[in-house]
């Protein structure tokens, strides 16, 4: 793995938790239907493997609970939703990431700016 591609991943687990509330807030999923959709939004960093425990740790903080769905093919597939409490989290957390993300535009802003005057 590239230092960039690790870097990456380590950004991702810190929003993981966000990034799936607001996927199956949006509908409710099972796990690769999950990765399938970070993927298709640019997330691609995210394996199927990985979701498994923050999704555990989103159930055991009550956040998101499961519900199993027969399939027509297999076994059932377990689909996870918000509870009310993860949807509350969900908004609340987003607005965290947004004033978090406004700092550190704010900061690499400047830092662009301070390059583009030192190359003058």
């Amino acid at each position: 793995m590239t230092d960039m591609a690790r870097r990456r991943s380590q950004w991702l687990r810190g929003v993981l938790d966000l990034c799936l509330l607001a996927v199956v807030a949006e509908e409710p999923a099972y796990g690769y239907e999950m990765v399938q959709r970070l993927a298709a939004a640019g997330l691609d960093a995210v394996a199927e493997g990985s979701i498994y425990p923050a999704l555990g740790r989103l159930q055991r903080e009550g956040l998101v609970e499961s519900y199993l769905v027969e399939s027509g093919g297999g076994p059932a597939r377990k689909y996870y939703r918000p509870t009310p409490e993860g949807a509350c989290a969900l908004a609340v957390w987003s607005r965290e990431w947004g004033l978090l993300a406004e700092g550190v535009s704010a900061v690499l802003a400047g830092s662009a700016h301070r390059e583009e005057g030192a190359t003058r």
